[in-house]
């Protein structure tokens, strides 16, 4: 199962998060998974509403490496990129007076996260949660 949604408006954020939600219930991943995976979703798209001066895609797919399955969720756009990524994951800093949270709680409550910006080139994020093996076996 895969999807891919244009990250253009609010509108666009709430269906990505529900069928972040929607995909993550189909796969076994109990309330609170869901629920951190929506969160995720909603963080790392809006960014890209608020910051990224542009429009974006999200892109949901389920993934398997040897024993294991997971929601594998890749957000990218083309806006004016993160001028220092290692600033923006440490936790307290914000460019838009904001508690500065997102995406260091983001990468806290996936188990891998990783996240590419060049100045003007836009945002490359990738996040993965894994199913707890005994959910699956």
């Amino acid at each position: 199962m895969s999807k891919t949604i244009p990250i253009r408006s609010s509108a666009d954020i709430l269906e990505s998060r529900e069928h972040g939600r929607q995909l993550a219930r189909l796969m076994g991943f109990d309330r609170v998974d869901q629920t951190r995976i929506a969160t995720a979703i909603s963080e790392i798209t809006r960014n890209v509403l608020q910051h990224s001066q542009s429009t974006g895609e999200l892109s949901i797919v389920e993934v398997e490496e040897g024993n294991c399955r997971g929601l594998c969720i890749r957000v990218v756009d083309t806006g004016c990129g993160i001028k220092d990524v290692g600033l923006a994951l440490e936790e307290g800093y914000s460019t838009a007076s904001s508690l500065g949270a997102g995406i260091p709680g983001t990468r806290r409550i996936m188990d891998e996260f990783d996240i590419t910006s060049s100045e003007g080139n836009g945002v490359s994020v990738r996040m993965v949660r894994w199913l707890p093996r005994r959910r699956f076996a």
